[in-house]
C-alpha cells in the first residue's frame, strides 16, 4: 500500500515536469555525477534524525515549486532588483527545507561543478526525506529537469490553492494543470499514508475536502 502510494506521488510530480526537460532518465548523470544519489541520501539521513517533519516540508517546497512553471526550481531563487521572488509570496513564507537544499547544493557542487540542477536535487531529496523512515527509496526519480531562470511573487495567485477553496475550484485548478481528482486524492495522501503534518491551512484543507 505504502509503496503504491509512493509510486502515485512519483507520477503526479513527473506529470508536472515534462516541460521543464528534455528526456528524463534513471541515467541521465551516470557519467557526469555518478555520486548524485548517495549525496542527497546521506545528507537527508542527517537533517531527518533531527527534524522528523522534513519529507512534508519538501514534497510541499516541490508543489509549490511544480504548479508555477514547471518543475524547474524556481522557488528557490532570490529576489533580483524590485521583482519579488515566488518565495517571497505570503503562500511561500511558511515553507521549510531551503537550508537542507542549500546543504546539498553544496556538496554536490564540490564533486560535481555546474551539473546536477536544483531541480533534480529537490526532487530527489523530497523523495529520500519521505522514504528515510522505510529505510528504503519508496520510487525511483528520473533526472534531468532543467533550472529555470525566473522567479516572480506575482505568478504564484491563480497557480496554487487558496487556503479557502472549496473542491470545485481545486479540481479546476488541478485541470488546469493536466492533472484530475485521482491527483488531488494522492497529495492528500502524502498526508495520510505517511503520516506527516504540513504547518498550513492548506494540507488540512485538501484532507478535509477529501475525507
Amino acid at each position: 500500500m505504502k509503496m503504491r502510494a509512493g509510486y502515485s506521488i512519483f507520477l503526479l510530480i513527473l506529470s508536472l515536469t515534462v516541460c521543464n526537460a528534455g528526456k528524463l532518465s534513471n541515467t541521465f548523470y551516470k557519467n557526469t555525477c555518478p555520486q548524485v544519489e548517495k549525496i542527497v541520501r546521506e545528507i537527508i539521513q542527517i537533517h531527518t534524525r533531527n527534524n522528523p517533519s522534513l519529507g512534508a516540508q519538501l514534497i510541499r517546497m516541490q508543489f509549490h515549486d511544480c504548479f508555477v512553471r514547471g518543475c524547474d526550481a524556481s522557488v528557490l531563487l532570490d529576489t533580483v532588483s524590485n521583482s519579488k521572488a515566488e518565495k517571497e509570496a505570503i503562500p511561500n513564507q511558511s515553507l521549510g527545507g531551503f537550508d537542507v537544499i542549500d546543504d546539498i547544493k553544496a556538496a554536490i557542487e564540490r564533486v560535481c561543478p555546474k551539473v546536477v540542477s536544483c531541480a533534480d536535487i529537490l526532487a530527489l531529496a523530497a523523495r529520500d526525506a519521505i522514504s528515510s523512515p522505510f529505510k528504503k527509496s519508496m520510487w525511483s526519480v528520473q533526472l534531468g529537469r532543467r533550472d529555470g531562470r525566473v522567479s516572480l511573487a506575482t505568478e504564484i495567485s491563480g497557480n496554487l490553492p487558496s487556503p479557502f477553496a472549496n473542491f470545485t475550484s481545486l479540481v479546476q485548478l488541478f485541470k488546469g494543470k493536466g492533472l484530475n481528482v485521482n491527483d488531488l486524492v494522492v497529495l492528500s495522501g502524502i498526508i495520510s499514508s505517511y503520516t506527516l503534518t504540513f504547518n498550513t491551512c492548506l494540507s488540512h484543507r485538501f484532507t478535509a475536502l477529501i475525507h
